[in-house]
This record gives C-alpha cells, sequence and structure tokens, in this order.
C-alpha cells in the first residue's frame, strides 16, 4: 500500500531512522553497502549493531561491504589497514554476534566493486545510495546528500535477505572480515572469478502481482556487467517510454552511450527533461585551489567538462526550455544522488551511478516503484523541491567555468588527457 511508503527528508533523518529500525529490531539487520567507515558515523552505527545483538541474541546481524574498500586507506591517505581493522577491535571488544562480510566482486577494486543498497530490518526496507559514514550520516557540520526512502514490506524485505543469503553470505568466495583468519585476495582469485560469473546471472525471486487499486508496485532489480543486466536494461527503457517529463540524478556527469542515446532521442521526440547533477566543488573528489594538488583532484573538473560538451550540443532544446540542467551546491557539502521520475508513474530507487563503471564493473541493485494511480505524486514533488532548492538553472555551456579558469595543474593534466584522447578511456572506467 502506498502509505508503507516513505522519503526522508535528508541525512540527519536518515541517520536517525537508521539508528531507530536498529535498536527495535526483533529478526534481522541485514546492511548491505560500499563501506562502513572508521569514523564517529561508522562506530556510532557498528556500536548499535553490537548492542542490539548483545539485547537480543536471536537476532541476524550481518554487514556486507566491498572487500577491497575495507582493506584500504583513504584515497591520499596514509597507508593502512582500512576499515578492517575497526571491525577486528569491535568484535573484540564486543563479540562477534555481528558479522562483516567482505564481497570481492573482482579481483581488485578498480575493475569492479559491491555497491548494492537496501537496508532490511525486520520488515522494512531502509533504501538509499548513502553509505555509512560521518558526512552519509552527517554525524558533524558536513553532509553528503542522497536519497531516502523507507518501504515497509514483508514481501520486499524477504526478496532481498534471500538474495544477500544465497548470493553473497553462500560464496565461498564472500569471508568474515572482523576475525584474524580473513584470507588474502590472491588466496581467493579462482573463487572470485567463479563468483563474478555466478553473480552476472543473479536475479531477485519473487512473485509478481497486478497492482491494484491504492497499491503501488514495487521491482527489486539486480545488475552486473554490460551482457544481460536487468538494472541497465531497466534504466534505458525508463528512458525510452518517458512521454511527458523525465528526470535523472545523477552524481558524476558521464551517461553511458546507451543512456546519452535515449536521452537524445526522448528530447528528439519533445519530452521535457531534466537533469540534476552536482557542481564540480560538490563532488567528493573536489580538492579546493588553495590545498595540494593530487590527480584524483582532476576528475570534478571531467565531469564538468564532459556537461559542458553536452550543453554546447543541446543549446537549442535548452534555449527552447526543453532540456533544464541543474546544478546542486550548498556550502562545502557534497551531492550523491542518482535515479529516475518519470512522467509521475514511475521512479527507479538505486544506487548505481549512471556512468560506464556502475554499468560495466559494479555489483549494482535498485527499486522500480510502478504508481499507475498516482498516489506518489505528493512525495516526489516534495523529493524534488527540497532537492531543487540548493540547485542553479544552466542557461546553457557558457554559464559553466571554461577549461582556462581552471587551476594549472587541473588544465595541465586535462589537455594531456585530450591531446592523446585518453580522457576517452578514463571516462570508461569512471
Amino acid at each position: 500500500m502506498a502509505e508503507n511508503f516513505e522519503t526522508l527528508e535528508g541525512p540527519a533523518a536518515y541517520r536517525l531512522t537508521l539508528l531507530a529500525l536498529i535498536a527495535e529490531a526483533r529478526q534481522r539487520i541485514l546492511l548491505p553497502t560500499l563501506y562502513l567507515q572508521d569514523d564517529d558515523g561508522g562506530r556510532e552505527i557498528l556500536e548499535a549493531l553490537h548492542a542490539a545483538k548483545a539485547a537480543r541474541p536471536q537476532l541476524d546481524v550481518a554487514v556486507f561491504v566491498d572487500w577491497h574498500r575495507a582493506q584500504r586507506g583513504l584515497i591520499g591517505k596514509t597507508r593502512s589497514a582500512g576499515n578492517a581493522a575497526l571491525y577486528r577491535a569491535m568484535a573484540e571488544r564486543f563479540g562477534t554476534g555481528v558479522e562483516i562480510y567482505g564481497v570481492p566482486v573482482q579481483r581488485s577494486e578498480f575493475i569492479g566493486v559491491m555497491h548494492l543498497k537496501g537496508f532490511i530490518i525486520d520488515n522494512t526496507v531502509l533504501y538509499s545510495g548513502a553509505s555509512l559514514n560521518d558526512v552519509y550520516l552527517q554525524r558533524h557540520e558536513r553532509y553528503r546528500i542522497d536519497r531516502y526512502h523507507l518501504i515497509r514490506s514483508r514481501a520486499l524485505a524477504d526478496t532481498l535477505a534471500v538474495a544477500l543469503d544465497r548470493a553473497l553470505r553462500q560464496s565461498p568466495a564472500v569471508h568474515p572480515l572482523n576475525t584474524p583468519e580473513a584470507p588474502k585476495t590472491k588466496e581467493l582469485r579462482p573463487a572470485i572469478v567463479k563468483f563474478r560469473r555466478e553473480l552476472a546471472h543473479t536475479r531477485y525471486r519473487f512473485t509478481g502481482d497486478r497492482v491494484r487499486q491504492g497499491e503501488i508496485g514495487v521491482t527489486p532489480l539486480f545488475g552486473l556487467g554490460n551482457r544481460d543486466n536487468e538494472l541497465n536494461r531497466t534504466i534505458v527503457e525508463l528512458i525510452r517510454q518517458a512521454k511527458n517529463r523525465l528526470v535523472l540524478f545523477t552524481p558524476y556527469f558521464n551517461p553511458p552511450g546507451p543512456v546519452r542515446r535515449a536521452l537524445d532521442a526522448r528530447l528528439k521526440d519533445g519530452c521535457r527533461v531534466m537533469i540534476v547533477v552536482g557542481d564540480k566543488t560538490a563532488n567528493d573528489f573536489y580538492i579546493p585551489p588553495d590545498e595540494p594538488f593530487k590527480a584524483i583532484g582532476a576528475l570534478p573538473y571531467l565531469y564538468e567538462t564532459n556537461l559542458r560538451r553536452f550543453c554546447k550540443a543541446h543549446q537549442q532544446l535548452i534555449d527552447a526550455e526543453r532540456l533544464e540542467v541543474r546544478l546542486w551546491r550548498h556550502d562545502d557539502n557534497s551531492f550523491h544522488l542518482k535515479g529516475l521520475l518519470v512522467d509521475d508513474r514511475y521512479a527507479l530507487l538505486t544506487g548505481n551511478n549512471i556512468n560506464p563503471r556502475a554499468w560495466r564493473l559494479d555489483l549494482e541493485n535498485g527499486l522500480l516503484i510502478h504508481d499507475p494511480n498516482k498516489l506518489l505524486i505528493g512525495a516526489h514533488l516534495a523529493e524534488l523541491e527540497r532537492i531543487l532548492a540548493r540547485t542553479q538553472r544552466l542557461s546553457g555551456h557558457e554559464a559553466l567555468e571554461p577549461i582556462e579558469a581552471y587551476p594549472a595543474p587541473v588544465q595541465r593534466l586535462l589537455k594531456r588527457l585530450a591531446r592523446t584522447r585518453a580522457d576517452r578511456l578514463v571516462n570508461q572506467m569512471l
């Protein structure tokens, strides 16, 4: 029923809701996330999980994180054992009742990560693209904005939980990270190759039914790889089916070829398209000009270059108000929204960044919301209004900063990439 679908207002509500659900859990707490960080926010969640397990030993409590991401430090920081050191320290302190599984989607983080979303707590699903750390949880002043939806459905929770257990927890490639006995990656390489092959054919198992009056439909989607990827296929099909209005959220403007072509076709047919993307300063890789430059800091500028090129190619449509491009920016906070709104009938909730990396390399999922009775229009419009309140509408490509105004190290790197055409290759890996 529509009343079992709720949109949360922001990262603070996300954090408080998650903590409340953990405290109230009676059956299961299953949290798939890219990472659970060793910082105040991550430790608060992990301590809450251990407290829930201690209070109710029968609880099934498990966290699923990317295997590689959990065992390294932050990019640009001192080499370390990563978040896995926190997991082991917590297990030594509280016991091993909370399992933290490392999921190796590929032999290296560079060529694929575990990016599944959707926290399952009893019969409730808290779905967001956010991971678990200070900025995603707004543990202090800064935050990273995402989308946050609460769905109360035993059928959906069961479907997601069965997939986590069957596809991840039972795999020989997946191991707990909160014990000293975790194997080395090189020991798992044969298991990882087989694991990825199995994941490429994994689907959520559920019984479909017609959406009746007063109801909405929720279809979970699984996706890995460039072939036979039901999530990728659904994203393109949703864009193709848009008749009147399409809203696309993406944190890094680098749409895959099939998405670009589908957008161009919709615009050509008269559909109004809105693209909401973060300003380069709201990118989580952005480095202020007064700080030491690192190569990773060129990424926000590369994404802006992509956006400038797209706007220039579609300037007539922007002038005709058929294409609306909006940049999100709020102080020194960052932007991480992704997903679709289509004709007041469909919404896609996903952790998929809708870029080539998500399209080909990462393990992704999503929830397709079908609302033929238009019961969620108010919730979707309220969410969109909150997001757009922090955006600026672009008048065209000239409204974006030119490359000549970028910091000198960024200019040199981007010009070198363009000269060797390596920028195209880099875009395909991002």
